[in-house]
């Protein structure tokens, strides 16, 4: 285990993810043959711990499982990992689902039904509240109730712990949550959903235009164009308060939590005393380790992996 400061705490979604390979994801109405069929764990919250884990950071997990024969295979399979898994509780009924169909080129197209995730209340967040004290940053998703997530950065804001939010899949959020978010981690299509604009705007002005909500920092993930970061309370680099982050040219599989994995490998390196730019640098590396692996969590990379690619220990 990496020595570090305080534990990265996750809170949010677990799935098991049933996965399709395709020659070509189908349009609508359409059918097509996929070549094989495989089942792993995932859900945006349990990737991002599982990530978290894999680098050899202490990780905590907050969330739910249902009471059916995925539930212990989830929960087991964070627990291998090194997810502290103490803060995940048993609801009656399904654990979290998703459909996801994989293309040949590595592009997905995914169905989620949230199961037990949709579960997960800010009455959850009150009885693990000490795990939320005890985090150096806390990360979250968009796969839980709104109403925990606005609980859960009313919380961090409370108790001074920094929130990152992958706002995934995108949807509306009250006003007063964007001002009380250390870091939002958008990809292109989520970006443009928050700011209501169409293909074409750069990476700066969007970065602006979000950061003028009142978030503190954002790193916009833009797939193979690496990442681009921007911050009012960090110091993005020593050149400025924002910057480009190049991709690492690999050859894609399955993008299948390739965001969730950008955002634990960040969160690593945050709280490993790395500088914004660092971070991202890193989570970049190992995002594009990920996707050279098919399935979620198992795509992760180790920190060995990682420093190879970029030549340094860490």
């Amino acid at each position: 285990m990496l020595a570090g400061g305080k534990p990265i705490v996750v809170v949010g979604s677990i799935n098991i993810d049933l996965v399709a390979n395709t020659d070509r994801i189908p349009v609508e109405g359409e059918t097509v043959l996929g070549r094989d069929f495989h089942i792993h764990p995932g859900g945006k919250g349990a990737n991002q711990a599982v990530a978290v884990a894999r680098l050899g950071y202490p990780v905590r997990m907050i969330g739910r499982l249902g009471d059916d024969a995925f539930a212990a295979q989830l929960r087991t399979g964070l627990v291998g990992a090194g997810v502290d898994a103490a803060g995940v509780a048993t609801s009656s009924g399904s654990s979290g689902v998703a459909v996801i169909v994989v293309a040949q080129t590595g592009q997905n197209s995914i169905v989620v039904v949230p199961g037990a995730n949709a579960l997960l209340t800010p009455q959850d967040l009150e009885a693990n509240l000490e795990i939320i004290r005890s985090a150096g940053i806390v990360l979250t998703q968009l796969e839980t109730p709104i109403e925990t997530v606005r609980h859960l950065a009313t919380l961090c804001s409370r108790e001074g712990v920094p929130l990152m939010l992958d706002p995934a899949p995108a949807k509306e959020l009250p006003p007063d949550l964007f001002a009380k978010v250390a870091w939002f981690t958008p990809n292109e299509t989520e970006a443009a959903f928050f700011l209501d604009s169409g293909p074409g705007a750069s990476d700066a002005s969007t970065a602006a235009s979000l950061l003028s909500k009142g978030i503190q920092g954002v790193v916009l993930k833009l797939g193979s164009r690496g990442a681009y970061l921007a911050s009012h309370a960090h110091p993005a680099s020593k050149t400025g308060p924002a910057v480009s982050i190049p991709p690492f040219p690999v050859n894609a599989i399955d993008t299948t939590a390739a965001g969730d994995c950008f955002n634990g490998a960040f969160a690593t390196a945050l709280s490993l005393g790395h500088d914004p730019a660092e971070s991202a640098r890193f989570a970049a590396a190992a995002s594009a380790i990920s996707v050279t692996r098919a399935g979620a969590q198992p795509s992760m990379p180790s920190m060995a992996e990682v420093e190879q690619l970029l030549g340094r220990k860490y």
